[in-house]
């Protein structure tokens, strides 16, 4: 059943109370890993967490490696490679599901995107596409190569804005084998028509002050952000959208991490507002899935790319009966419904 709340506060309360937030605190994990249900030791015979670091166009990557039960290098799993959302990093829902499929017996990877969280690259907060699909292409160059990991049978799965990305890299990188996508977010669509379309009257207003940000860079002045807000209770209540709402208590603070951030260099913009994650979905021939909540208000996102991929093997959208976006990267009965139809699909087509 959709979450439904007076304000904000009573809002956090109750996703507090249902999801055991103390168990989702990153200060209590040894890995920061910030959801319940998290890794707090590496266990012989168990599923384990491994972090490492790589380079990727001269910037070093953090990422996480999840291994699973009765792990040995010298035989070969099926991998999957894991993108997490616009502003999220890999201890948070990303971490989530590559453990859950983890469990299920794949190795996974999931990286914080270059820019941002604990991987390098200055100015922090760059959220560009072209960035942002290269980590996904760098996610697979480094887990292709590890130890135990089938390069014949890799898989992507993409969360909300990085199941966007996870569109895009798909359509010509033939390594992934199969693609999934949880609550997807069309980050260009989003940054040039503002949430579900609401913003087109000021797309030419908004477009200039991008430019005016990278004039400012180039000039060597301050670098501007946008998305950085600090917001009381009470004006998340008066968002007009569940998913902002909703995200606000996820990311600030039932599943809070601190290298996690709404916040994106303005100037980054320039290249957000011309892209566009659903364009060129034919050239995705690879089976396809893709999930979202009923409920959620970004489900318009994921039906208009599923649509255009007219040449995707297989393409199915699962629907998760009363889910929100963001509930889907937390709430157990939601996990547990999108991890059964991953389940499905990697171990039909991995």
């Amino acid at each position: 059943m959709k979450l439904k709340l007076l304000n904000a506060t009573l809002m956090t309360a109750a996703i507090g109370i249902s999801s055991g937030a103390a168990a989702a605190d990153y200060k209590k994990n040894p890995f920061t890993l910030a959801y319940d249900g998290a890794i707090t030791e590496n266990v012989k015979g168990k599923v384990n967490i491994h972090p490492v670091t790589y380079k990727l166009n001269g910037l070093d990557i953090a990422a996480n490696v999840y291994t699973p039960a009765n792990y040995t290098p010298n035989r070969k799993y099926p991998t999957v490679v894991v993108a997490h959302p616009n502003g999220g990093v890999k201890e948070q829902v990303a971490g989530l599901y590559a453990q859950r499929l983890a469990e299920q017996g794949y190795i996974t990877i999931t990286a914080d995107a270059a820019y941002q969280g604990a991987s390098g690259g200055m100015p922090r907060q760059v959220d560009k596409p072209a960035n942002r699909s290269e980590d996904i292409h760098g996610m697979a160059d480094f887990i292709t190569q590890y130890a135990g990991a089938d390069a014949s049978r890799l898989g992507l799965l993409g969360l909300c804005g990085g199941g966007g990305y996870s569109l895009k890299a798909a359509q010509t990188d033939k390594r992934f084998k199969s693609i999934a996508t949880l609550s997807m977010f069309n980050s260009g669509r989003v940054r040039r028509n503002g949430y579900m379309d609401s913003q087109l009257s000021s797309i030419q207003e908004r477009i200039k002050q991008a430019s005016d940000a990278r004039a400012q860079e180039a000039a060597g002045g301050q670098v501007i952000y946008a998305g950085d807000a600090n917001l009381t209770d009470e004006q998340i209540a008066k968002l007009p959208f569940d998913l902002y709402r909703q995200g606000y208590a996820y990311y600030w603070k039932t599943h809070a991490h601190p290298n996690s951030t709404f916040k994106y260099t303005m100037s980054s913009l320039i290249d957000l507002m011309n892209f566009d994650a659903a364009t060129n979905m034919d050239l995705i021939n690879q089976p396809l899935l893709m999930i979202a909540g009923s409920k959620a208000d970004s489900l318009y996102m994921s039906e208009s790319a599923f649509k255009d991929a007219s040449n995707a093997k297989d393409k199915k959208l699962f629907l998760i009966d009363g889910a929100t976006h963001i509930e889907t990267y937390w709430k157990p009965q939601y996990v547990n419904q999108a991890m059964g139809a991953l389940t499905q699909f990697f171990g039909k087509y991995l």
